[in-house]
């Protein structure tokens, strides 16, 4: 048997797919009057609504108040538009959104709540089409042809590494109520002049077919379910009370779970915002709960959300977001997932640090950071000191672009202890990316090396394995997740492209070789997984290629198909043997509806 097995599971799961696809459509349309066409179906008046891509250039009501779209947005000015509290300006004109007087306070409900972050510019990033066409199968199926995508607090894809709590819903306080979505009426709504509600949550099942499942000569046949759902109370713009229950399951597989893979209730977030004042004209917020992190690139924090539990942590954070100038401060500990009971913060293992952002101009972007990581807890496996230790790691990054050219630096320096060993190792990140936007499909090219130290003696007194922390390495290392930020070379080649608005096309290629070869080579979670200590198996690991399709189906409804495959190279065939495979592929598909 040479590649991933079918499965009449698959089958039922992709009719499965299709179905809920089918439903979902409506989950992004606003009500409709009955008696329509089908290609009549719209969230825009029918006045300005056509079929023709070059037809479409006349502005399109937003709701905001201005001109002849006055009234069709749902916001509630007060008296003379001063919100109720007194405070209107002679001559002003009256805005068209949502105000309240909220203890003696204006609290305009369009910028709450405070602190709301867009998803920091990761690595090898794609450049998602603009201008007319249609930005989803809803769209096409309904013939409706946009200038650009329907407003969300979503992204257009299946994964969605940011959390719930960074979902900027604030665009629905300027459409009509009778014209929301079903989605969007869940959000914003008022129950007090000072309390504000909103709710959502994502269901999403994952077909997995692995061909020697983890390097080993097993395959792996399972399913992935899980479902999320989040509450958010906000009083005014200075408290904010936010919560997300996590289920996440495996079904019919054939090795034992992975610990990401399952946790049968649990909280996933639960905090209290407070602000705490404003400076330079933004405000300076506390956090205090379980909460998700994830900062700048993701190479080192994320909240991992191809891992179907997600990863959170328990602790305290400041917080403050400006126009240019970002500051994250931050102490915590890490809450392992637990499949059967309720999670607790590993007291042994404590995460802290400081990070910096600063956009100097549009489309540029430097990050500063500091982070300590302690973990006290007693770890050697293969015969490798891995724990218990302190580390300190410093880093920086520069990403930007400029006439379609674009590039993206990382660094980074750890020092420390590791199991009585003095710790000094380093990584880096080197990218050049083109966006050819006049080409057909809108292709991004991207071309990357990846470098993770290892250490070529693990019992001499000095430690050089990078620590990778808490990454996306999904992401930057390749879809099967036999591979981590440590002891590592990568060097690949990605390309994004577009055939439809809708459909993203995402191909990936790596070649890996160990930094050292008398240290292991470490998977996505930073376990050792294969190691030769004498070194005589040489470095290479191999070759591999990823094939990601995302099918963007409505404006809440996504499906992800992928394929990938490991050739491996001389130290992975040298290392292999009973049940130790050299080489791997996967294919999945996966549905997903938010709300």
């Amino acid at each position: 048997m040479d590649g991933p097995t079918s499965n009449p599971r698959a089958v039922a799961l992709l009719l499965s797919f299709l179905l809920l696809a089918c439903g979902g459509t409506a989950w992004g349309q606003a009500p409709q009057p009955t008696g329509m066409r089908l290609t009549e179906l719209s969230d825009e008046p029918p006045a300005v609504r056509l079929t023709a891509c070059d037809a479409i250039c006349p502005p399109i009501c937003d709701g905001q108040g201005d001109g002849a779209c006055d009234g069709q947005c749902g916001g509630e000015a007060g008296p003379a538009c001063d919100g109720g509290c007194g405070q209107a300006k002679a001559g002003e004109k009256c805005q068209c959104k949502r105000t309240s007087c909220c203890c003696g306070a204006l609290v305009d409900w369009s910028k709450v709540p405070l602190g709301i972050r867009p998803m920091p510019r990761p690595g090898n990033y794609p450049n998602p089409p603009t201008g007319c066409g249609y930005y989803s199968f809803a769209d096409l199926l309904h013939d409706q042809p946009r200038l650009k995508p329907q407003p969300s607090g979503y992204p257009s894809f299946a994964l969605m590494p940011p959390s719930f709590y960074d979902a900027d819903f604030r665009y629905v306080e300027g459409i009509n109520p009778a014209e929301r979505t079903l989605v969007e009426r869940l959000k914003r709504m008022p129950l007090t002049d000072c309390l504000t509600f909103s709710t959502g949550g994502q269901f999403w099942i994952r077909y997995m077919d692995e061909y020697n499942s983890r390097l080993s000569e097993r395959n792996n046949d399972y399913a992935l379910t899980r479902v999320r759902m989040f509450g958010d109370l906000m009083y005014g713009d200075r408290v904010r009370l936010f919560g997300e229950f996590l289920w996440a399951d495996s079904l019919w597989e054939d090795l034992a779970p992975l610990p990401i893979d399952e946790n049968r209730g649990d909280i996933l977030n639960l905090f209290v915002d407070l602000k705490l004042f404003d400076y330079d004209g933004a405000p300076v917020m506390a956090r205090v709960g379980r909460q998700e992190l994830l900062l700048g690139s993701q190479r080192l924090v994320s909240t991992l959300d191809w891992a179907n539990t997600r990863r959170t942590f328990d602790g305290a954070r400041v917080f403050r977001r400006g126009e240019k100038w970002d500051v994250d401060v931050f102490w915590t500990a890490f809450v392992p997932a637990q499949a059967s009971k309720l999670d607790e913060w590993d007291e042994n293992r404590e995460f802290g640090g400081a990070w910096v952002t600063h956009r100097p101009k549009p489309g540029h972007f430097l990050d500063f950071y500091y982070m300590y990581l302690e973990n006290a807890n007693n770890q050697a496996p293969m015969n490798l000191p891995v724990a218990p230790t302190n580390v300190n790691t410093f880093g920086g990054r520069y990403t930007g672009d400029k006439n379609d050219y674009l590039w993206d630096v990382e660094m980074a320096l750890q020092f420390g202890d590791q199991t009585n060993q003095d710790l000094f190792a380093g990584a880096v990140t080197a990218g050049a990316g083109r966006h050819f936007k006049n080409a057909c499909f809108n292709p991004t090219a991207w071309i990357y090396y990846d470098y993770a130290s290892g250490d070529a003696n693990p019992n001499d007194g000095d430690a050089h394995t990078f620590n990778q922390l808490y990454p996306f390495g999904h992401y930057y290392l390749g879809w099967l997740d036999l591979v981590g930020r440590q002891n590592i070379h990568d060097l690949n080649v990605q390309m994004y492209f577009y055939p439809q608005h809708w459909i993203t096309v995402w191909l990936q290629y790596h070649h890996f070789w160990l930094n050292q070869g008398a240290d292991a080579l470490y998977n996505a979670g930073g376990v050792p997984i294969r190691r030769d200590a004498t070194g005589s198996s040489g470095t290479n690991v191999g070759d591999e290629v990823d094939v990601i399709v995302n099918f963007h189906l409505a404006r809440y409804s996504d499906l992800l198909a992928g394929y990938s495959h490991l050739w491996g190279g001389g130290f992975l065939e040298a290392t292999s043997g009973p049940n130790q495979a050299s080489n791997a592929s996967l294919f999945y598909l996966m549905f997903q509806q938010k709300w």
